[in-house]
């Protein structure tokens, strides 16, 4: 888990076009050596926020998008964006640190771009300068908790786009 004082900020997403204007955003904002993690309930956008920020990753690279499935099943999948690795995981049906392990997905983090949904498996493979997004059902829509060193500036930068769209 993150430290009880990281910062943190809050943005409400009144549909899904807001989670996939987040998503885009989150695209621009994180590189090379940058962990996302989201968590949340089944069902309150982890995939398709991952899914906006992969496609919009691929797009600003110049490469054909493609279809981002759920890694639920495969755990991890793989996308190249130019000279950027992107590692999608999915770590809903392992029980822990030891099984993560196994991915490869510790490896991955500090060198490529890794967007983990499920983080709690992680345990103290997390990590410590990630970015954590916790979307939650909020009315007809949801919010999204980011925390971690980056999140003030992510969060006012997206209410910037937003104002200005």
């Amino acid at each position: 888990m993150l430290p009880e004082n990281a910062p943190s900020c809050t943005i409400p997403l009144s549909d899904a076009a807001a989670t996939e204007a987040l998503g885009r955003h989150l695209a621009h904002a994180l590189g090379a050596g940058d962990t996302l993690l989201l968590s949340g309930a089944i069902g309150t956008g982890k995939t398709h926020l991952a899914r906006a920020l992969i496609t919009e990753r691929l797009l600003c690279a110049g490469e054909r998008p493609e279809d981002v499935p759920s890694p639920t099943f495969t755990l991890v999948q793989s996308y190249r964006a130019g000279p950027l690795e992107i590692w999608h995981a999915d770590l809903y049906r392992l029980s822990g640190p030891d099984e993560v392990q196994e991915t490869g997905l510790a490896d991955a983090f500090g060198s490529n771009l890794c967007i983990v949904e499920w983080p709690d498996r992680l345990g103290p493979l997390r990590p410590a300068s990630a970015l954590a997004v916790e979307l939650v059902t909020d009315g007809d829509g949801r919010s999204a908790s980011l925390s971690g060193p980056a999140a003030p500036a992510i969060c006012a930068a997206f209410a910037g786009d937003v104002a200005d769209a």
